[in-house]
């Protein structure tokens, strides 16, 4: 081995120590997920993360790979500033996509590594219990029209219960969660991973959230590699946003990750989600790859 590959398990050893036993939330985005490779790699750095002592949940998503069949299904899809309105198709496909497709694809991926995951839904044992979107009035960035919109099944959470999260973490499983919830009737929701996996991580108590994105960290500037920020405290993420210095893009990003830390979460982070290595870089190196955001 050498000396630089040393060094590297020197400077991973104080982390190794500090996390051990502790829980990280790892969100995987659509994009992450699309390239059966990447979600092979990623899979080898969850086990290794939990080889030592670290526990995980994983929530993912699947934006795209839903607008992909939906276009082969010929199911129109509508998408208002970002947001999709989810019909009595486009939630069935949800269901294929999030609980099915995708879910199982990174179970498989987790088992080849030797890893004892458990693929769930937010529908299973309660996990997510939430309640439908009420209609909004929005302004339609493209048409500049604004009315109601009715965004259908999609939900927002109400609370999570991590009795069952619970359990498996107890009992050394992964718990790899799609990002559907139900309310008390039983009604199925599409829900935004990224809400879903932060209440995850404020309920579990979580040491780290970390979201494998499709971009490195948070930029001042987007599309401009050198403005990234390597790390932020919440007071500075949050003079970003009111001085403006943030971009549009990321300003209700910033406001989401400050509102969790002030909920009891330690520490966020954005970092890419297809680059190699780059979550065990981020939790084991002074340096780390992408945005770590603390209180």
């Amino acid at each position: 081995m050498t000396d630089e590959k040393l060094n590297l398990l020197r400077e991973a050893l104080p982390y190794i120590q500090k996390f051990k036993g502790k829980t990280f939330v790892v969100k995987f985005s659509g994009k992450v997920t699309e390239d059966k490779e990447n979600v092979a790699s990623l899979a080898e750095e969850l086990a290794l993360l939990q080889q030592v002592g670290i526990r995980l949940c994983v929530v993912h998503g699947g934006g795209k790979q839903l607008s992909e069949l939906a276009v082969r299904l010929g199911v129109a899809q509508t998408v208002i500033n970002g947001r999709r309105v989810t019909d009595d198709e486009t939630l069935d496909l949800a269901k294929m996509i999030f609980a099915g497709k995708i879910n199982t694809e990174i179970l498989a991926a987790l088992r080849r590594r030797g890893v004892d995951a458990v693929g769930l839904s937010g529908v299973d044992g309660n996990i997510v219990h939430a309640v439908r979107r009420p209609p909004k009035e929005m302004l339609n960035h493209k048409t500049g029209e604004r009315k109601e919109i009715d965004f259908g099944h999609v939900g927002d959470v109400l609370e999570i219960n991590d009795r069952l999260l619970q359990i498996l973490l107890e009992k050394d499983y992964l718990p790899v969660v799609s990002s559907l919830g139900a309310d008390d009737a039983g009604q199925v929701y599409n829900i935004n991973a990224d809400t879903i996996a932060a209440e995850i991580a404020v309920r579990l108590q979580a040491e780290k959230l970390v979201l494998l994105s499709d971009v490195a960290g948070i930029f001042v500037v987007l599309d401009k590699p050198e403005t990234k920020i390597s790390r932020l405290t919440v007071a500075e993420a949050e003079e970003l946003v009111s001085s403006g210095a943030a971009s549009a893009g990321m300003i209700p990003k910033l406001q989401n990750i400050t509102n969790l830390l002030k909920r009891g979460v330690k520490s966020a982070h954005v970092i890419s989600g297809t680059t190699r290595n780059a979550l065990l870089s981020e939790v084991f190196t002074d340096s780390g790859t992408g945005t770590m955001i603390v209180v």
